[in-house]
């Protein structure tokens, strides 16, 4: 009966703990797991920050058309009132450091332009009146808006 317990004492001390290969293809699996998901949350982040900056142009740009109804034009003394005055309208955007604002000559078109925190940039205009008015996004910065946006180039019907 001694042999039989002796046996089995050395049978449990040899099946104590992992053994080294065990470890390795356990820290093998957590890294390959690690480098898929990595990117695939950068990614994520991207896409979140780039939504934002989407949703606020949309809201910001619902604010101009509010103004443009209340004045029948976009135009107002220069691009600061008309933020002081978007302010009023949605007080929720940080106007300035957000969406900025380019409006042409003729008051009849406004662009609302900002770059996301993964450094994309986004802008949305509307042309309210003539023939090509509408609404145009794009991936480039408000730069003389009415220039940009009738010259075609890369404004679209969707970013």
């Amino acid at each position: 009966m001694n042999a039989v317990r002796s046996f089995v004492a050395r049978r449990k001390e040899a099946e104590e703990g992992f053994t080294l290969i065990e470890l390795m293809v356990v820290v093998l699996i957590i890294a390959i797991l690690i480098a898929i998901a990595i990117p695939q949350f950068l990614g994520a982040r991207a896409r979140a920050q780039d939504s934002a900056a989407k949703s606020d142009l949309r809201n910001g740009l619902t604010a101009a058309k509010t103004l443009y109804t209340d004045k029948q034009t976009y135009l107002d003394t220069d691009a600061a009132t008309t933020q002081n005055d978007l302010k009023g309208i949605e007080p929720s955007l940080k106007w300035g450091t957000g969406p900025s604002v380019a409006e042409s000559a003729d008051g009849q078109t406004v662009c609302l332009s900002e770059t996301s925190k993964s450094g994309t940039v986004f802008s949305v205009a509307d042309v309210a009146t003539g023939t090509g008015a509408g609404t145009y996004y794009s991936k480039v910065a408000c730069s003389t808006v009415a220039a940009t946006v009738s010259g075609g180039g890369s404004w679209g019907s969707s970013w």
